[in-house]
């Protein structure tokens, strides 16, 4: 292993699914996981990593380089990119989770984060590909679209989970940004009821545009005629970028047309675009659903890649500590401190010295406890989607609905950190490419920015997800890991649950602070603590994760011994608690004590 190759840490993956989730044995039970058994998994895991090591991580620091350029109206993607698309499609990748009824694997939830993270870690901007495509395939799949023949909207979908068309969501348009509801792009009714001619631009379209599928179906946010104003007024349309005959052959190209691609920061192998609709001719879309449901629909597509942005966030993170952790043990620097004082002492792997231990330590227990997070919200939406227990289904749910917000922002921000922290660690060698590091930190900054910047997520948290069902969600949060504390003090780890349980409880007496300021009236003074609250969440939600795989491990090694990844769990537990946990509970403080200085009217006039 060297520090410029990726690799997988299926150990600690194989741990949380099979030993922390039970994911074999709990979905086991679920009829349409009955085929999968652990033995399955486990292969699939392995093929996955060989694709993710030796066909996608080749192409990540090349594609970099290359980037996309726009030839015309056509994008074209970096060397290779087609080749591990085919190479993707042709294993059923791109429709890993999706009902085998159109195409897909009908994996579990659980198993498309895996794969996830390491196909993201391994090239990030090659992954996006597939992963709108997919999310894309998944609205048709379950939404009728009006002006089609009935069933023609499933097999569009089975198409895209076959890799041979992509898919995107077109929401931004310039001037509005992430304020969805000020677009302006107009769907204009033809004859033909539910087909419309599309007229405007969308701007920042991943994916917008691609060589690698033979067509490409745009989600496209758009207003009717006599609209509400605002997103209640949205409604959504299939866009083909050509016409589809009815035996699905592609006919004349229909106009939607890249007008130019964006020269980025970091995920160059991932073309941004700006695309116009109408502009040169008739474009022609198709009505999802009911008209003014647009956002609502939007929404199912919006809230599955907010997960997969931080799964994203997750995946560079692992990535990272990986490279990170074979770097520390090649690079041989200095003595040993016990040494220091001898000239011709021998000199150590890096490894040794301590600050780069506890960087690593750092990187690790979070690293690990965000692919916890990450899988526990995975295994939730399958237990929710198999249940037939309407109560037992909406307690899943709303446990999902209510972190996914943590989940996206908490796991990007983290994954970006992680990555700076392995070019610290790398040294001057991380802050140049010929080591991948420093491509994790352009690459993972995005995550905190699209499908809703991170301040959007907490406000989201805040002002929505704390205050529905009259706050029953966020307090059987509570309850459920108050139980896990309990369970991790009887258990020997009274020292750490002990502390658990009081920055548990200090988030809920801030939710209550806040929620008292909002009914005071002082929306401003509650929202400007939106991240900060968020970031307390995110930061006591992993302490709870390592209190669960401590209490997994330490009861695996009572039953088979200890070994260094058992081991590992219960110093992650005890080095977390003692070194990072803290900063939840003085970040409580601080929000408690409704500091609003930055909202006085005197401040950030512009230069003169």
């Amino acid at each position: 292993m060297s520090a410029t190759q990726f690799t997988v840490d299926m150990n600690d993956i194989k741990f949380v699914l099979f030993e922390q989730f039970d994911m074999d044995g709990r979905l086991g039970k679920i009829e349409k996981y009955a085929d999968f058994d652990k033995d399955t998994y486990e292969s699939i895991l392995e093929e996955a990593q060989r694709i993710a090591t030796e066909v996608l991580a080749p192409l990540n620091g090349p594609g970099d380089r290359q980037g996309c350029r726009l030839e015309g109206n056509d994008v074209i993607t970096p060397d290779g990119f087609k080749a591990a698309w085919d190479t993707i499609a042709e294993g059923g990748w791109v429709g890993i989770s999706a009902p085998p009824e159109v195409g897909g694997m009908g994996l579990p939830t659980a198993m498309y984060m895996t794969i996830n993270e390491m196909m993201a870690g391994a090239a990030a901007a090659f992954w996006m590909y597939p992963g709108l495509t997919a999310g894309a395939a998944r609205i048709l799949a379950h939404h009728p679209v009006q002006g089609l023949p009935e069933g023609k909207a499933a097999e569009f979908a089975e198409q895209m989970f076959a890799g041979q068309w992509g898919g995107t969501m077109c929401l931004t348009e310039a001037g509005a940004g992430s304020s969805v509801g000020d677009n302006r792009t107009k769907a204009t009714p033809t004859d033909t009821e539910g087909v419309y001619h599309l007229e405007g631009e969308k701007i920042f379209i991943s994916g917008g545009d691609q060589d690698l599928t033979d067509n490409i179906v745009h989600l496209v946010l758009a207003k009717t005629p006599g609209a509400p104003e605002g997103t209640k007024g949205l409604s959504l349309f299939l866009v083909s970028k050509f016409h589809v005959n009815d035996d699905l052959s592609l006919g004349e190209r229909n106009d939607a047309r890249v007008v130019g691609i964006e020269h980025k920061m970091g995920i160059n192998g991932s073309a941004t675009c700006s695309i116009a609709f109408g502009a040169n001719g008739p474009c022609t879309g198709y009505l999802i659903g009911e008209e003014f449901k647009g956002i609502r629909i939007m929404f199912e597509m919006m809230n599955e890649a907010r997960i997969g942005v931080g799964a994203q966030g997750q995946a560079v993170a692992a990535a990272a500590y990986n490279y990170a952790l074979a770097y520390a043990n090649e690079r041989i620097q200095g003595t040993s401190l016990a040494n220091m004082r001898d000239a011709d002492a021998e000199r150590v792997a890096i490894v040794q010295h301590a600050d780069v231990r506890r960087m690593l330590m750092t990187m690790k227990c979070q690293t690990e406890a965000m692919r916890s997070f990450l899988f526990r919200l995975g295994i939730l939406y399958d237990l929710a989607e198999s249940t037939t227990d309407e109560d037992e289904k909406a307690k899943y749910l709303g446990e999902v609905d209510l972190l996914v917000p943590v989940l996206k922002s908490y796991c990007s921000d983290k994954g970006f950190d992680i990555a700076v922290t392995a070019v610290q660690i790398y040294g001057g060698y991380g802050f140049i490419g010929e080591y991948p590091v420093e491509q994790l930190v352009r690459d993972g900054k995005i995550f905190s920015i699209y499908e809703g910047t991170n301040g959007i997520q907490a406000m989201d948290l805040l002002g929505r997800k704390l205050r529905m069902k009259g706050g029953a969600l966020f307090m059987a949060w509570i309850q459920q890991w108050q139980a896990k504390v309990q369970e991790g003090v009887a258990a020997g780890f009274e020292k750490e649950a002990t502390a658990i349980g009081k920055a548990l409880g200090h988030v809920g007496a801030t939710a209550m602070h806040l929620g008292q300021l909002g009914m005071q009236g002082k929306m401003e003074g509650a929202m400007v603590q939106s991240v900060p609250f968020l970031n307390m969440m995110g930061n006591v939600q992993l302490s709870l994760e390592l209190l669960d795989q401590a209490l997994v491990a330490k009861k695996l090694i009572e039953k088979n011994g200890e070994n260094p990844h058992l081991k590992g769990k219960l110093l992650n537990l005890k080095f977390y608690t003692a070194n990072l946990l803290p900063a939840a509970i003085a970040a409580g403080k601080a929000i408690q004590g409704s500091d609003d200085s930055c909202l006085d009217e005197a401040l950030f006039q512009p230069a003169s």
